[in-house]
């Protein structure tokens, strides 16, 4: 069965321990390794540039992890290949994995649309607008204040609207959610929960759920346990709590996975790195058809989180 993984943040992983190695290191959730025995098509790697970097360095720790991208699994590694269009997904290869380049956050641009354009022509193929903190863009989701989009902000979703770029609203304050559903042509919301089972400001409300399946969107289902129960423990019935809930909500064709992998310390019980999305799978089917498991493993996210060429 196909896997597509909304996120991960193997590359901030790396920014932070150069001495780290994607084959097969013990303290990385995501590595070459683990996405070969899951199995896994499309693996999405976010550039996320932590507050500890001052700002006048947050754009060159931006191109510093591009670099880990192309130099560390790109080039290292031949099955990876990267994909920034439906068309680049279909034309994967049996033995090839899609790798996805985003950006977690615009902290990183400060006001330039120029560096967000340079990033675009990096490769970057989904744009989160805010971490929790707020930016030049937008107010994140811990922001107290709680502002949506700022004339900046509305400047850049219509360049990614230009660019036929997804914007993501994980992360975002809930004025900035609504903003970007107004404003955006295609969004999505890379790694969120169900804020009505577990209400964290990071997680979705129901009527910002039922306007992304409004939308034709798509939400990736996270496994940080403090996102799924509110406790740094959870377990895979959690998860399943999530998605039966946005599925009784209409969403069965817009529930996907964003791990959150190496951006987390505590994980799931039984989803310890990413070779364990089997596991995931496997409980999915008790309950749940192969249709349906293979929408929320794979074709819900790849139907709705790239342009079409």
């Amino acid at each position: 069965m196909k896997i597509f993984d909304g996120h991960c943040d193997a590359l901030y992983k790396m920014f932070i321990d150069q001495s780290l190695n994607f084959e097969n290191s013990k303290e990385m959730h995501v590595t070459y390794h683990n996405i070969k025995n899951a199995g896994i098509k499309v693996q999405s790697f976010a550039i996320y540039v932590p507050e500890s970097v001052h700002p006048d360095l947050k754009f060159n720790a931006a191109l510093y992890m591009v670099d880990l991208f192309y130099e560390n699994i790109l080039k290292r590694f031949p099955e990876f290949r990267l994909v920034k269009t439906k068309q680049d997904l279909s034309s994967l290869e049996k033995n090839e994995i899609g790798a996805i380049l985003t950006l977690e956050g615009c902290d990183c641009i400060g006001s330039d649309l120029v560096k967000l354009k340079t990033l675009l022509r990096l490769g970057v193929t989904a744009v989160g607008l805010t971490w929790n903190y707020a930016n030049d863009v937008a107010d994140g989701s811990l922001e107290e204040r709680g502002a949506g989009l700022s004339k900046f902000g509305k400047s850049l979703v219509a360049l990614l609207n230009q660019t036929e770029t997804a914007c993501d609203v994980s992360h975002l304050s809930d004025m900035g959610f609504w903003d970007v559903v107004e404003w955006a042509d295609l969004l999505y919301a890379s790694h969120s929960n169900c804020y009505s089972l577990c209400p964290h400001p990071r997680n979705l409300r129901d009527e910002q759920i039922e306007a992304l399946i409004e939308r034709d969107s798509v939400i990736g289902i996270t496994f940080v346990p403090k996102l799924l129960t509110g406790k740094n423990s959870a377990t895979i019935t959690d998860i399943l709590r999530h998605i039966e809930h946005i599925c009784a909500l209409g969403g069965e064709n817009h529930v996907g996975f964003g791990s959150d992998f190496d951006g987390v310390e505590k994980t799931v019980v039984g989803l310890f790195n990413t070779g364990d999305y089997d596991y995931l799978a496997n409980e999915l089917q008790k309950y749940y058809s192969n249709i349906q498991v293979e929408k929320f493993m794979y074709q819900n996210m790849a139907k709705r989180i790239l342009r079409e060429k």
